[in-house]
């Protein structure tokens, strides 16, 4: 079959070729977005003059009834077309005539494939935050519900200090939020356009990218036309953001697996959420939070992989960039299914109360607050330091807590202790005491579960923005069709070509 480039060859591509230089397996994907940008193209190109005004309308009007037939099934694309962008190409002109080889006046695979990528990451982007703002809901709830349940704080896996579950779920909403903020951050900085960058060096013709920018909901056009062919920044840092928040869910999947084996029994996770053993009829597996756990080190390759793949290649465009979709694909799946799935394994759980106030009134985690006791006595703390850890030794000789001490045991400790210690110690004035900002008292647990009401609530508005900003450009491009996720603006009907 004769090739869209082929004019400066003599022969057919060999089989094998064809079969390995082929993306249209996976960047089929993109169809959407190759669309979405195509329209916005083939309007300016009319606007400028390029070609005329009746031929653009033809050309949106085509692309149009192909997203269509994609949507319905009826579309199937041919491998020896290459890719996307060219198979795009082949269904318009067979639908449309000669016009629809003026498309592609202006542009090349390599800026068409970078404005792709581009649109996709950024919808996926208000997707995925989507799903962050719900499970920031649910680890406030849980926060709200625990305020008060003890439990052990930890420092290398050993019994540390008195906290509350609160405190705990806040930790990882401060992680997640941080995940958010990321990706807020990378709209800021990569919503901009690099249509118009042609192969490498722009166009003669005469393109008005600002329109086309301003027509797909970019904050502008890039800069430098090397840059917008052969900049894949936008699909690392987007790897990194997703990488650093699979490393959150994994920490948390690996404390979920902790707390639900016998041993912590600090979780119940719910039936719907769990597994069984094929031979053991007493198990019950946490086999969600394993998988996400395991899932993280996908993220993790598609990162490195691209990361490698980027950090000898010339400017401009080369081909190993072709390389760049599957594993962002990829990651974007995986990190939204793993989101899904651990909001609803967690929000189902019970958490075992009495357990984790046992384990938290073990271990001898009152011993700093011992200590403290000591220092307002008016014991220089590294002297106190050195009491308390004779008093704790004394207690694991004699298989008791500190909390179990006489007065005549403790005055052997030191001669300054009094009847208060017993009050001091225990664990919910351990706890309650806790009263600088951040710490685990409830009183400041809750207006740390205040402020981030404040800022999810003021994230939403933000978000639901956006996602209405974009909502527009998709209701018009897919001519009334209901809006994918996350948007869910009024359905709206097709607008002429140039006039959005």
């Amino acid at each position: 079959m004769a090739k869209l480039w082929g004019g400066r060859f003599s022969k057919d591509s060999d089989k094998l070729m064809e079969d390995f230089h082929s993306s249209i397996s996976f960047d089929q994907k993109l169809y959407y977005w190759d669309i979405q940008g195509s329209i916005a193209h083939a309007t300016m190109l009319g606007n400028v003059g390029v070609i005329t005004k009746e031929e653009a309308a033809t050309l949106v009007a085509g692309l149009r009834e192909i997203l269509e037939e994609i949507e319905a099934g009826k579309v199937h694309f041919n491998p020896a077309d290459e890719d996307i962008h060219m198979n795009m190409e082949v269904l318009l002109t067979e639908k449309v005539g000669d016009v629809g080889k003026k498309l592609h006046t202006g542009r090349s695979r390599n800026d068409q494939v970078a404005v792709d990528m581009r649109m996709y990451l950024r919808h996926e982007v208000l997707t995925i935050q989507a799903q962050l703002l719900e499970f920031l809901e649910t680890l406030l709830a849980i926060a709200k519900k625990h305020l008060e349940t003890a439990m052990p704080g930890y420092t290398h896996l050993q019994r540390a200090q008195p906290i509350t579950l609160g405190h705990h779920i806040m930790a990882y909403f401060e992680m997640f939020k941080r995940d958010y903020q990321r990706l807020d951050s990378w709209l800021d900085r990569n919503n901009i356009m690099p249509l118009g960058s042609g192969a490498l060096a722009g166009t003669t013709f005469p393109l008005d990218r600002n329109e086309t920018a301003a027509a797909l909901h970019f904050d502008g056009p890039c800069l430098n036309s090397l840059d917008g062919v052969s900049d894949r920044d936008f699909a690392l840092e987007f790897l990194s953001d997703a990488s650093i928040s699979m490393m959150h869910l994994s920490r948390f999947c690996e404390e979920v697996i902790l707390w639900a084996s016998q041993e912590f029994a600090f979780i119940d996770l719910d039936d719907a959420y769990s597994t069984g053993s094929s031979i053991m009829p007493q198990k019950k597996n946490p086999d969600v939070a394993e998988l996400v756990r395991g899932k993280t080190g996908r993220v993790y390759g598609a990162l490195m992989a691209l990361l490698t793949t980027m950090k000898g290649l010339p400017l401009a465009y080369n081909k190993d960039m072709q390389e760049d979709k599957e594993g962002v694909f990829d990651a974007v799946d995986t990190w939204k299914k793993c989101l899904l799935i651990f909001e609803k394994m967690l929000a189902t759980a019970t958490f075992k109360e009495q357990n984790m106030r046992r384990a938290a009134a073990g271990g001898f985690t009152n011993a700093t607050d011992f200590a403290d006791y000591l220092v307002t006595k008016g014991v220089p703390f590294r002297d106190a330091h050195a009491v308390v850890g004779e008093a704790v030794a004394y207690c694991i000789m004699n298989d008791k807590a500190l909390d179990d001490c006489t007065m005549e045991e403790f005055k052997s400790f030191s001669p300054l202790i009094e009847e208060d210690i017993y009050d001091k110690i225990s664990i919910d004035t351990c706890i309650h005491k806790r009263q600088t900002i951040g710490a685990p008292g409830p009183q400041q647990v809750q207006a740390a579960i205040d402020a981030n009401q404040l800022w999810l609530d003021g994230a939403k508005a933000t978000h639901e923005a956006q996602a209405e900003k974009l909502a527009i450009l998709i209701c018009i491009t897919r001519a009334g069709q209901q809006c994918p996720a996350p948007f869910s603006c009024a359905i709206r009907e097709a607008e002429p070509a140039g006039d959005g």
